[in-house]
């Protein structure tokens, strides 16, 4: 990797660690679904220009169902529930969860869509796990006032990145980067349009609410959906997704600079076993068997 993506690659990690920040701010005014509608509404704006050409409004057309699938499960349905997370749930904490998401995309591939899963991938499985497990283990609570619903919610949305790039990888391959991007994200705004505005607040939303609103659509979602895309063109696939290993540090650093998070030894720990069993179960900690004479 070049040192201009190696910055690009931190940058990204940046705006996408932000994203925690801008929702577990501004999710308290807006409430989880009219925020997302902001988020993608304004994230579409953005991104339409890059399909100004009769070529790539065709094949939007021609692919409107899957982009409109893709947009469900890629955006809608995840962002709406780490929003929601994030009314109880620590930014930093809903990160590390969403760190996972590598595992049940190799788990739902396996399942359903015969992506074979090697002998190493268990081991990273089982391990990343149990990380989640040290992480929550004392905060699964499902009483009234417990954050046992909001820790599912964040994990649910980890099930939903896991469909959905399974599903983009073997159906929506062949497809333009900018076509899947702009796309999705036009269709996630449709589908959010009528629950965003029925679930609208009733009272005035303050200015530092609508500026985080904002900072998400623009910065970590626009923005960072070029930046990202920009990279796999470079850098590769293999290369661009260790920004999963670096978007947590990145809330975690956030969180406590800005929310006064706390860093307690209990998410350090759990944020280095589950860090750790993502990189082997994808393949970036390997090992070699040594052969016997």
């Amino acid at each position: 990797m070049s040192p201009a993506d190696s910055l690009r690659l931190i940058l990204l990690s940046s705006l996408w660690g932000m994203s925690f920040i801008f929702m577990r701010v501004a999710v308290s005014e807006f409430g989880p679904v009219p925020l997302i509608l902001v988020r993608m509404g304004v994230g579409a704006l953005l991104l339409l220009p890059l399909l100004l050409s009769l070529r790539y409004l065709t094949l939007v057309w021609e692919n409107k169902g899957g982009l409109l699938l893709l947009g469900l499960a890629n955006h809608v349905l995840p962002f709406c529930l780490l929003a929601l997370a994030t009314v109880r749930l620590e930014a930093g904490f809903t990160s590390l969860i969403n760190a996972t998401t590598p595992i049940f995309t190799a788990l739902l591939g396996a399942l359903f869509f015969t992506t074979p899963v090697q002998r190493r991938q268990y081991l990273g499985l089982a391990l990343a796990f149990f990380g989640v497990y040290v992480l929550s283990a004392n905060r699964l609570d499902f009483a009234l006032g417990g954050d046992g619903w909001f820790i599912l919610a964040a994990v649910g949305a980890t099930f939903c990145y896991g469909v959905a790039t399974n599903y983009s990888k073997t159906y929506l391959s062949h497809l333009p980067v900018r076509v899947l991007a702009a796309g999705s994200t036009a269709m996630s705004a449709l589908i959010l349009l009528i629950p965003g505005l029925w679930l609208w607040p009733s009272e005035p939303i303050s200015g530092l609410a609508w500026g985080n609103a904002m900072g998400l659509a623009v910065f970590s979602t626009a923005l960072a959906f070029l930046l990202y895309f920009g990279l796999i063109s470079s850098a590769g696939a293999t290369a661009t997704s260790t920004v999963t290993f670096l978007v947590p540090v990145s809330a975690l650093l956030w969180g406590y600079l800005l929310l006064g998070e706390r860093l307690s030894l209990q998410v350090m720990v759990g944020m280095a076993i589950t860090l750790a069993g993502t990189a082997i179960a994808t393949g970036m900690i390997r090992w070699r068997r040594r052969e016997v004479a």
